[in-house]
This record gives C-alpha cells, structure tokens and sequence, in this order.
C-alpha cells in the first residue's frame, strides 16, 4: 500500500467510543439483545437514525418499526450492529468524495443499497451471514473516503478522473493512480481499528475473492457481487446486474434469491 495512504489511515481518529461499547457487547458471548438496546438507547439520535435506516423502502417491510427490539428481532443482532457502526462511524469522518465525481449524499445512498442488498439477499439465504455480511457491506467503502482525500492533498484530481475514464473497472483507476483499491484500503481501516480479523479479510479479498481463507469464500464472493451490482452512482443498470449474474453463477452463488432481493431494491 502507498506510504501516503498508511499514514492517513494512521492519522485517522480512534474508533468512537460508542462504536467500541457496541463491539465489546457484541463480542461478549454472555451478553443478550437486551445488552446492545441499553447500550444503544443511551444515545437518542442514534436510536432514531438507527430506526430511520430500518424503515427505509429499500428493506421493504409492511409495518413500520417503531423499537429498538423490533429493529433487532427483524435483522438480527449482528445486522443491527451494522447499522449502529455504519451510522456512528460516518459521522466521525470528513467526507469528500469529489474526485470521484459525487456527493455525500449518493456516497451515503451507495453503502445503504449495498447493505439492503445483503440483507434481504441473506435473509433469503443464511441469515446468521449477516454478522460478518451486514457491516462489511455497508463499511467497505469507506476506503473511497481515505483514497479521495489522498488524491486532494496531491492534488491528482485531474489524474485520477483521466484513469477512471480510461478503466474498465473502478479498482484500476485506484491502483493506477493511488496504489490501492477501495476494499485494501477499507480494510486496512478496520484493522488499523483492531475489528475482528474475519471482518477485515472478507473486505480485503472482496475484489478477488479465490485469494481469501476457505472459510470466507463464500462472505467474500458475496460481497462482490453486491459490490458489483450496485454502481458508484448508486444506481442498478442492466450492465452492473449483468455483471453481477455473471458472478453469481462462476460462483454457483444462489441466484434466485439474489434476484429476488435486487427487485426488493427496485420499488
């Protein structure tokens, strides 16, 4: 990884401290879903912002979810996290992602859909993925936050829309330009924040998922393909699920229910 690159990530702020009480109940095997909601509750915008992401379309629940308790009895402990660190972490950076032609608001919206998309593709499939699935799908791209402001401070604006022009794939354009893609260096972040390694190595060999331990083929595989599917622009066209379908079955991924979660996406 770029010299330039290591040294942001270790400039980066420790990890909040609501994001470490949340990580020490979620890795207490002693502790309940009762144990996260009291955590979680101790912090009302937090709960509401927790409780706006649940109830957006995208998941597309019938009912509104009014609780804490609901949201976790619906996701699931390990989802719920997800959108706890998700939503804390994300206000604890600067955000400029204008090298990559777009703005808080579409960068925001991209990590939601990924995350929809994992959800209600492993709700269908194996829920208990979730707990690596859920934060890996809405984290890992926050590599773009670190990369876009090293490409500002060398100001290699112009350079690295050039290669994204000139690439068929986003990652190269990062490589070209930087020396590392939006999963190594996502990666990177989480584990300079001392996440579990599991977490950190399904966002590192998401982009070539054949490179990751046995047990986190599958984790890793999955999370390219949503990656895949969902564009930096936050759109699905015709060309990224295409992309996406033909992943899925080099992969012998299930397709069906992957299909279905998409059209979930698509209201």
């Amino acid at each position: 990884m770029d010299k330039i690159l290591i040294d942001n990530i270790k400039q980066l702020p420790p990890l909040p401290e609501s994001c470490q009480r949340i990580e020490a109940v979620y890795h207490d095997e002693n502790s309940t879903f009762d144990d996260l909601i009291k955590i979680l509750e101790k912090d009302p915008m937090l709960t509401a912002d927790l409780l706006k992401a649940a109830n957006s379309p995208l998941y597309g629940f019938s009912r509104e979810i009014n609780t804490l308790a609901q949201a976790v009895s619906l996701f699931g402990m390990g989802t719920v996290r997800g959108f706890a660190l998700a939503t804390i972490i994300k206000k604890s950076f600067k955000l400029d992602l204008s090298p990559y032609g777009i703005g808080n608001a579409t960068f925001s919206k991209l990590s939601e859909m990924q995350h929809a998309l994992m959800v209600n593709w492993c709700l269908r499939t194996s829920p208990k993925d979730l707990n690596l699935l859920s934060p890996a799908a809405f984290l890992t791209e926050l590599g773009k936050v670190v990369i876009s402001q090293c490409i500002l401070n060398e100001n290699r604006v112009e350079a690295f829309k050039s290669a994204m022009s000139s690439n068929a794939k986003l990652e190269e354009a990062e490589r070209a330009i930087c020396g590392s893609t939006t999963p190594e260096v996502g990666s990177a972040i989480f584990d300079f924040w001392k996440f579990e390694q599991d977490l950190v190595n399904v966002i590192l060999h998401s982009e070539v998922p054949h490179n990751a331990p046995a047990h986190l083929k599958k984790f890793a595989q999955m999370l390219q393909v949503v990656r895949a599917t969902v564009t930096l622009e936050a759109q699905i066209t015709d060309s990224s699920l295409a992309d996406a379908l033909a992943l899925i079955k080099m992969y012998g991924l299930d397709e069906k229910t992957f299909t279905v979660a998409v059209q979930k996406l698509q209201f």
